[in-house]
């Protein structure tokens, strides 16, 4: 492959694109399909056949467009976009491409949720065919790969990144281009890159909904890394949970090696580079970078003390580069158009887009990508249209299981790396789950540390005991046995798990619960003092199990 043979690709597959005067793109991601949109897709396919308009009318299967609460979405050459399709109004939506739109299905795009997003991650996403290279390549796919081997060195690939202030997605917002900085200047036999998409927040599937829908620019992502570091392997690490996530990246290696965009001397350079992917079994544990590593060796998946850090002593016991899916999806467009261009984007110390799950209770629940330094009350009640049923906002949980539960007093505050951690809570991989007055905060914390002490790998004591005696004090207090020495001890068992753990599962483990403990102390209070739960909950539970 020579840049020359990629921009032919690129030009036939548009001049092909452009024979098309009508096109109705459907939602295949794992959202829609759930919802059945392979068979209003099939549907359109077939009624375009039985009218004889293949020549022009192209109907095509596409990755998440966001809205995953209205699906099956469907878009039109129009500029229109349908929800709640079904494989019945096939023939009213090709009526409708060359006329007026069907208005029941219509879904308004002038609104916050789409308005006010900024798509660079998802830039593609709900607008090429995710199984198809040439769709990627004609939407500028591998251009940055090609600018970086033939008119950058490998010091100026980092430069660009770190002047980009890009930082890791992944939860812990480490700067992108000092890792890659390290990673390159350690010395080994081998060097590697792995593709984290281990995502186990529960709530969260952004990197599922990339690797879904853009799976080429994860793999252009890690491209450039490994010619940015020296590495010659690469190992996509996802969950095998995600059946949809993981056919669509085998396909996606296969193509890019049948032309050789993977493989040895890539673009007639001396730079060569291989993928595999490595199926995780879902261990929450898995994301934490050597847990990660013993797993893709096929040990078993537990941390091991830091240092030696993977930078230097990783996979194999090489320098090796772990970035997550959407970090290494922002590389591309940062190579294409510059660092400095990135830069301008989000906040001081917080540079770019953040890609958000929104999910719980809120009236548009889906994925979204937006500036980062947008506020909370943006997020909730702009972008996410605010809480269903007329009811009031609660607290909004980030972070996953790892992250704070925040109050109505912190809505307007910008997310960020830097605010989330002085609020308690943590970016983490980009889940967001709005709470309403139904939720009981108690029986909140103790979900998540049901959560942590089940995927605990026990490893070290002060996780594996101290997340089974919280969930033991936490299921007192909502059995309204607990005492004030419980809370007291609670108190202690936090500042114990996050001051000794081995790793990160353990030490961000308590955060949901100081988190409720500072911010809805009076919860706790009213289960311990008064044996009742303000919101209801935990008083309906333990109705349940007395009867």
């Amino acid at each position: 492959m020579t840049p020359e043979e990629l921009d032919e690709i690129a030009e036939s597959e548009r001049a092909a694109q452009s024979q098309f005067t009508q096109r109705a793109n459907v939602c295949v991601a794992a959202g829609c399909l759930s919802c059945q949109s392979q068979s209003v897709k099939d549907a359109l396919d077939q009624e375009v056949s039985r009218r004889g308009i293949k020549d022009h009318c192209q109907i095509r299967g596409v990755g998440c467009m966001g809205l995953c609460a209205e699906g099956p979405l469907v878009s039109t050459s129009s500029g229109v976009l349908y929800q709640k399709v079904q494989a019945a109004d096939g023939a009213a939506i090709l009526d409708s491409l060359g006329g007026q739109p069907v208005s029941r299905l219509v879904c308004p795009t002038d609104v916050p949720f789409f308005q006010r997003q900024k798509k660079i991650v998802l830039e593609n996403s709900g607008v090429i065919d995710p199984e198809r290279m040439e769709d990627y390549i004609a939407a500028d796919g591998y251009a940055a790969l090609i600018k970086a081997l033939t008119e950058m060195t490998p010091r100026e690939v980092i430069d660009q990144i770190t002047k980009s202030g890009l930082r890791g997605r992944g939860g812990a917002g480490y700067p992108t281009g000092l890792k890659w900085s390290t990673v390159s200047k350690s010395v080994g036999t081998k060097k590697y890159v792995i593709c984290n998409a281990d995502e186990g927040d529960p709530g969260a599937f952004m990197d599922r909904s990339v690797l879904e829908s853009d799976p080429h620019r994860v793999l252009e992502g890690m491209l450039i890394a490994a010619y940015a570091v020296g590495a010659s392997e690469g190992f996509v690490y996802v969950r095998a949970e995600y059946p949809l996530a993981v056919k669509r990246l085998r396909t996606a290696i296969r193509q890019a090696e049948r032309v050789g965009l993977l493989g040895s001397d890539i673009c007639g350079t001396r730079f060569s580079f291989r993928v595999d992917a490595r199926l995780g079994a879902g261990a929450f544990v898995c994301g934490e970078e050597t847990a990660l590593i013993a797993s893709v060796e096929g040990k078993r998946g537990t941390p091991r003390p830091r240092p030696p850090y993977p930078a230097m002593e990783g996979l194999f016991g090489e320098p090796t580069l772990i970035n997550n899916v959407e970090t290494l999806a922002n590389v591309p467009p940062i190579i294409r158009k510059g660092g400095e261009w990135y830069a301008q984007i989000g906040t001081e110390k917080s540079k770019g887009t953040k890609v958000f799950a929104l999910a719980g209770r809120v009236q548009n629940t889906g994925l979204v990508e937006v500036p980062m330094g947008i506020s909370l009350r943006e997020m909730v009640f702009e972008i996410g249209g605010g809480v269903p049923e007329g009811r009031k906002f609660k607290a909004v949980q980030t972070g996953g299981p790892s992250g704070g539960c925040l109050p109505s007093n912190c809505l307007d505050m910008p997310v960020d790396y830097e605010s989330l951690a002085k609020a308690g809570s943590i970016m983490g991989s980009g889940g967001m789950i709005v709470m309403d007055e139904s939720s009981c905060m108690v029986d909140v914390a103790k979900y998540f540390m049901d959560f942590c002490m089940t995927e605990s790998c026990g490893k070290c004591i002060p996780c594996r005991v101290g997340t089974y005696q919280m969930h033991r004090i936490l299921t007192a207090i909502g059995n309204m046995s607990a005492t004030q020495q419980d809370l007291k001890m609670l108190e202690e068992l936090c500042d114990l798990l996050k001051h000794t753990s081995l790793c990160g599962l353990g030490q961000s483990a308590p955060n949901p619960v100081v988190s409720t403990l500072r911010s809805f102390a009076e919860e706790y209070r009213a289960h311990v003092e008064e044996h009742k739960c303000p919101a209801g909950v935990c008083n309906a539970q333990l109705a349940g199990e007395t009867a």
